[in-house]
């Protein structure tokens, strides 16, 4: 695959769904603790998401940081426009800004009342089910 060729598959990724997170590794099995956050948080705010892997062909990586100009995996994407990457989407879950950007509720951490800190990259999310 060409170089263009990767880079319109990446844009046709992030304009076709309305969730795409580009990650190391899948959903069920992520390869980093980063993505391993991202995959948790948006589980647990029951969001339909798109996942591209980007370890299989070091070119998706490049032609990803080219498109959207972001350094850093993962990268969340929601309705064709980046979000950023694990730090600005932990943040942004702990707000619940996330989950407004989602259209969702939520959900409750561990009984905390906002802001207290979410665990350790690679670290489970304590999260209960919306209720």
């Amino acid at each position: 695959m060409t170089a263009e060729e990767m880079r319109q598959q990446i844009e046709a990724a992030i304009r076709e769904e309305r969730v795409m997170l580009f990650m190391k590794g899948t959903p069920e099995q992520p390869r980093c603790g980063f993505s391993a956050r991202v995959t948790a948080m948006l589980n647990a705010l029951g969001v339909d998401y798109a996942a591209m892997d980007i370890l299989p062909d070091p070119q998706i990586r490049q032609e990803l940081s080219a498109v959207s100009n972001w350094p850093t995996i993962p990268q969340l994407f929601i309705n064709g426009e980046l979000v950023g990457g694990c730090d600005i989407v932990t943040e942004m879950f702990e707000s619940g800004e996330l989950a407004g950007a989602l259209g969702v509720k939520q959900p409750e951490i561990n009984g905390a009342s906002g802001g207290d800190a979410a665990p350790a990259a690679g670290q489970p999310l304590p999260l209960h089910p919306p209720t």
